[in-house]
């Protein structure tokens, strides 16, 4: 309340003190004048030069009201008659009308520039009451602008950071080459994404950065404003999730092989039983007086043939079992089916399930890793294997389609896994890719959790439908390589 009571006085004080400045000021400017007989141009330029000194300082009326004192006092001491209001020489008349004209002209632009000021002022504030980091550079780059939340992330004080280069005083590291990055500024007026900046201590920050281009009356880039969020704890979180993830995807891929064990070990015993049975005919022909050479060449082909068979079930499940990832690269989905196939075909001949491929020859090339792709393919085939093992023999089958789909962002490659067998049940489907969600005895509940982070992580999809009479059909969509 006593505030509220101060202000009021407070405004009237200062309004006094401005109208007692302005007028002694006025009188000051007019006894000069009039003592030293200074004419009535002269005498105008002086009063001219008060008003505007007193518009910067008051308000608009303030300067309105001495602008008319002026008239008065002019047309009084300075055109004749003197000591009367009357103007008799139009001459002065019109000179009296213009210094009226351009005071108030000039009152006017100054009120104006004032207020702009003042709402600049007010702007500036308010970007300094945000906790974000906002600063504006010019087309050169140099930093015009600095708020308080860009102090406090990078420690360099309003004073030091403008006039400075703003990429080389942050010594910003770029997602993209900056020509191309201005480009698209240029182009559409904004730009986002993510900076490396580094700060005064000499600690690296990552920010979530947004570009927005102001353009002057002639359509010219003017100045850049620069909005940045501090995420770099939120890109520690996500490196620790994603190495979760991996070490996590990688416990699966080994509990996956473990189950397909005995398979595997029949799969490279049968090679290498051969490579034995084909080595020791060798030495029985070597035996003999006269060598069957032939027979022998014949055999040690058979046993490079059986060592290579052998070898690529070995780089597989090696393969598998390695616990980095590789970078995204082309990938052909044939070669993935291809390449799982004989990893589950033992397996799955031991329960009497037949395995039918078809492959589309136009399936284009898609961006990803292929061993996390084999990995995908490789639970769906098992869980496909499992849900068919109980089912009539007739029904044991399973087909693995890839097949190419127009969508309005291009072409995807889609690869399907069809079953006959006991299907979802009533409400599965909706939590079939939940963490720790499993139908199997003894199961982990992580293999489709993983198989569809694994797709998120390929900017694909992964999804399943019920078909109409037994089982059901996994999908996992990748878009083509632009």
């Amino acid at each position: 309340m006593r505030l509220m009571l101060h202000k009021p006085n407070d405004r009237f004080w200062r309004a006094a003190a401005q109208y007692l400045s302005g007028s002694i000021a006025l009188a000051l400017v007019t006894f000069v004048c009039f003592r030293l007989g200074l004419n009535l141009v002269m005498t105008a330029c002086l009063y001219l030069i008060v008003i505007v000194l007193l518009s910067l300082r008051g308000s608009f009326v303030l300067s309105a009201v001495f602008s008319l004192v002026g008239v008065g006092c002019l047309a009084y001491y300075f055109a004749p008659p003197d000591f009367s209001f009357r103007v008799s020489d139009p001459l002065d008349a019109a000179i009296i009308i213009v210094f009226l004209t351009t005071s108030a002209v000039i009152t006017h632009l100054v009120s104006s520039v004032r207020k702009s000021a003042e709402t600049l002022r007010e702007q500036a504030a308010l970007l300094d009451l945000t906790h974000d980091t906002i600063f504006v550079r010019d087309v050169n780059d140099v930093i015009t602008y600095w708020n308080r939340g860009a102090e406090e992330l990078y420690g360099w004080k309003r004073n030091e950071a403008v006039g400075k280069s703003s990429h080389d005083l942050n010594e910003t590291v770029f997602p993209a080459p900056l020509e191309d990055i201005m480009a698209e500024l240029m182009r559409t007026g904004r730009w986002d994404g993510e900076l490396i900046h580094t700060r005064r201590d000499g600690t690296k920050v990552v920010v979530a950065s947004r570009w927005s281009l102001q353009r002057d009356g002639q359509g010219r880039p003017a100045a850049t404003l620069e909005t940045n969020n501090d995420i770099t704890e939120r890109k520690r979180a996500e490196e620790a999730l994603q190495q979760a993830q991996a070490e996590l995807a990688h416990v699966t891929r080994v509990t996956t092989l473990g189950e397909l064990a005995a398979s595997i070990a029949h799969e490279v015993n049968q090679p290498l039983a051969a490579i034995i049975a084909d080595a020791n005919a060798c030495l029985h022909w070597l035996e003999a007086d006269r060598p069957d050479l032939d027979s022998v060449r014949e055999s040690l082909a058979a046993i490079v043939k059986d060592g290579d068979r052998a070898a690529e079930v070995i780089t597989r499940i090696r393969a598998l079992l390695s616990r980095s990832s590789v970078a995204h690269e082309p990938c052909d989905l044939g070669r993935v089916i291809r390449e799982v196939h004989p990893l589950v075909r033992p397996e799955l001949g031991r329960h009497g399930i037949t395995l039918e491929l078809s492959l589309a020859r136009d399936v284009p090339a898609v961006m990803g890793d292929r061993i996390q792709l084999q990995q995908v393919l490789l639970n769906l085939l098992m869980n496909a294997a499992d849900a068919v093992r109980e089912v009539p023999p007739q029904r044991r089958r399973l087909v693995v389609r890839s097949t190419v789909e127009d969508r309005d962002d291009g072409p995807w490659a889609v690869v399907a896994v069809e079953d006959a067998g006991i299907g979802f049940g009533e409400g599965g489907t909706a939590r079939l890719f939940e963490a720790f969600y499993t139908t199997k005895p003894g199961g982990l509940g992580m293999g489709l959790s993983i198989s569809r982070s694994i797709m998120d992580g390929h900017r694909g999809r992964l999804w399943a439908t019920a078909n109409p009479g037994h089982g059901a059909t996994f999908h996992f969509a990748l878009p083509a390589m632009r």
